[in-house]
C-alpha cells in the first residue's frame, strides 16, 4: 500500500488470518512499482486488440473474424485486470496518472473503475464475510457439472451481461450485520469516503457518455457493423463466461473460509490458458489476497518466495485442470 491509500474507506488490508508473513523488507521490495512494466502490460493488451481489429478489417471473413472475436474477448478481460490493478493503486505512483489510465482501460469494457474500487475493497477486507459482494458469483460451488455448464452457456448467450455491468457500477446491495443481530442492506458505494463516492459518481457518467458516443461515431464513420461485431459481441457474449469461470476458479469450491490460503486459489497452467483466463498474473490469487499492495508483475516472485519459505503448505494451489474438475463437482485428482 502507498501512503495515499491509507485512509478510512479507501484502504485494502493485507489478509493475514491464520498465516505467517514474508519478511517486511521483502514485501516492501515486492511492493515497489515499476512504471515501465505497467506501461508494457497496457501496450501488450491494447496492441493485441489493435492487431485483431486491423486483421479483421483487412480480410473480413469468418476465418479471421471468428478467432479475432475470441482473442478480443480475452483481451477485454485483460482490460478488466488492468482496471483492477488501477483500483488497487498499483499501476503508477502518481495518483492522477494511475486513475486516468485505469479509467481509460476500463471505460471501453464498461467498467466504472472508481466504483469498482469501492466494491472490490469490500471483497478484500471481508473475504467470504457478509459484506463480500462477490459471494453470489462464486459461492456454493461445487454445484455439479450440469449447473456450471448451464451458467456458462447463459453467459455465452449474453443473458447475464447487463447484470455483470451493473455489478461493476456498484448497483447491488450488501448486508451489514449489527451488534444487535439486525441486518441492514445498503449500497456498497455508501461504505467509503466522500471523495471516493464522488469520484465513482462522476466516473459512471463518463462510462455512459462513452458508450453513447462511440457507436454514434462508428455509425457516421461507416463502421457501426464492424464495431458491433468486433467489440460489442465479444463484450456481451464470450467475455461473460470467461469472467465467471475465472472468479469461480479463484474462490469457488473452497474447503475453508478462515484463511486466504484456503478461501482463495492460485491456479497454475500452460501459457495459453493463462493468456485466455488469467492475464497479467491474476492466477496468483492467494498471493494477491495476502498482499494486495504487490503489483501484478511481482506476483510470480511473491509465489516463489512464499513457496520457498514453506508458507504455501496445504494452500489452495492447483493446476487449472484440477481446479476445473473440482468446481465442476468431479474428483480433482
Amino acid at each position: 500500500m502507498t501512503r495515499q491509500t491509507i485512509k478510512t474507506g479507501a484502504e485494502f488490508r493485507n489478509d493475514n488470518r491464520k498465516t505467517r508473513s514474508l519478511p517486511p523488507a521483502m514485501v516492501k521490495e515486492l511492493t515497489r512499482l515499476n512504471p515501465l512494466k505497467s506501461t508494457l502490460a497496457i501496450f501488450e493488451t491494447v496492441g493485441v486488440i489493435a492487431v485483431c481489429v486491423g486483421l479483421s478489417l483487412y480480410f473480413w471473413n469468418i476465418w479471421v473474424v471468428g478467432p479475432a472475436i475470441l482473442i478480443i474477448a480475452a483481451r477485454q478481460q485483460a482490460c478488466f485486470v488492468l482496471a483492477h490493478d488501477a483500483a488497487h493503486y498499483r499501476l503508477f505512483d502518481r495518483r492522477w496518472l494511475n486513475d486516468l489510465i485505469g479509467r481509460m482501460v476500463a471505460s471501453p469494457v464498461g467498467i466504472s473503475m472508481c466504483s469498482y474500487r469501492v466494491l472490490h475493497r469490500l471483497h478484500h477486507n471481508h473475504l467470504y464475510g457478509k459484506q463480500d459482494p462477490d459471494i453470489p458469483l462464486h459461492g456454493g460451488y461445487p454445484r455439479g457439472t450440469s449447473y456450471l455448464i448451464k451458467k456458462l452457456l447463459k453467459d455465452l448467450l449474453g443473458g447475464t451481461a447487463f447484470k455483470t455491468f451493473a455489478y461493476f457500477f456498484g448497483k447491488q446491495s450488501v448486508d451489514t450485520k449489527h451488534a444487535d443481530g439486525s441486518v441492514q442492506s445498503h449500497s456498497p458505494l455508501d461504505d467509503t469516503s466522500p471523495a471516493l463516492r464522488q469520484a465513482a459518481d462522476r466516473d459512471r457518467w463518463t462510462i455512459v457518455i462513452f458508450h453513447i458516443a462511440v457507436p454514434v461515431i462508428a455509425f457516421y464513420a461507416g463502421y457501426l457493423e464492424e464495431y458491433v461485431i468486433l467489440w460489442i459481441l465479444p463484450l456481451f457474449t464470450f467475455l461473460q463466461p470467461i469472467l465467471r469461470f475465472r472468479a469461480i476458479c479463484e474462490h469457488g469450491a473452497v474447503t475453508s473460509t478462515s484463511s486466504p490460503l484456503k478461501a482463495s486459489r492460485t491456479n497454475l497452467g500452460p501459457a495459453w490458458i493463462r493468456f485466455l483466463l488469467f492475464p497479467h498474473n491474476v492466477n496468483y490469487h492467494i498471493e494477491h489476497h495476502l498482499y494486495p499492495s504487490i503489483p501484478h508483475y511481482n506476483l510470480p516472485l511473491c509465489h516463489e518466495e512464499l513457496k520457498k519459505a514453506g508458507l504455501l503448505k496445504d494452500a489452495e494451489v492447483r493446476d487449472i485442470r484440477a481446479t476445473t474438475r473440482l468446481v465442476a463437482g468431479m474428483d480433482p485428482a
